[in-house]
């Protein structure tokens, strides 16, 4: 028989057993320490990585905008030169404008009908038709044919191309063949007009195309050369239109 108040467990193996306890929590709370120290390793290398990244990021960004801000550049670069094209376009429009003031163009007259001196079948040809007839008579310092020559079954002929010995005498030709209209000469379709760059007389097409949309807003309007265009925008104003 055990005395009273006594457990059948001595003491000393209830501490053992307690620190026994206690040291395996500190062993396992220390695993986990290491294990969390492995974690936050693992983390902090992960977040150096992504610092790195960012890092490369922006400066692929900077690159980007450096890249960009060099094409800007270019680009306006570009757009002063187009201008200045223009410009010059424009300049050198004027300028064969101005060079072939002194020149009319005749349509129509059948290849061959001048042989070889187109001088002479103007000065010849010109006085037949309604109205040509001037005085002083008309003087050429220049003609020719402009263009291939055509061969076989073409229909439209070569235009002729004139440059006149006096100014005055360019517009005044040209007022009479306005008021006029086509002329015909042996079941030809004789036309006679200014002589124009390229992209004066695509301009003026586009004048004379806006014609029948004016009428139809019963707006005033006229055309002058080389492709000048003026519209009326009220009863006291009118708005100009051309190079």
């Amino acid at each position: 028989m055990l005395p009273p108040n006594q457990s059948s467990t001595p003491h000393g193996s209830v501490q053992d057993t307690t620190m026994e306890c206690i040291l395996q929590e500190v062993t396992a709370v220390g695993r986990r320490l290491e294990g969390l120290d492995s974690n936050i390793s693992a983390l902090m290398a992960e977040t150096k990585s992504i610092h790195l990244d960012i890092a490369e990021f922006q400066n692929h960004v900077t690159d980007l905008e450096q890249r960009v801000l060099t094409m800007e550049g270019h680009l306006n670069i570009v757009k002063n030169r187009d201008q200045e094209l223009l410009c010059l376009s424009s300049k050198m429009c004027d300028l064969e404008d101005r060079s072939c003031r002194d020149n009319a163009c005749f349509f129509g007259f059948p290849e061959q009908m001048e042989w070889t001196d187109v001088i002479a079948f103007l000065c010849n040809i010109l006085p037949v038709l309604p109205g040509l007839t001037f005085d002083p008579l008309l003087e050429f310092q220049l003609a020719c044919r402009v263009g291939p020559k055509r061969h076989g079954g073409a229909k439209r002929p070569r235009l002729i191309i004139a440059c006149f010995l006096q100014h005055e005498q360019v517009p005044q030709l040209l007022r009479v063949a306005r008021s006029h209209g086509p002329y015909w000469h042996k079941g030809q379709e004789i036309c006679i007009t200014a002589n124009f760059s390229k992209e004066t007389n695509e301009l003026y097409e586009v004048f004379l195309s806006l014609w029948p949309w004016l009428s139809q807003l019963d707006k005033k309007y006229g055309l002058f050369e080389p492709a000048h265009m003026w519209i009326t925008k009220d009863s006291k104003s009118r708005e100009f239109f051309g190079p």
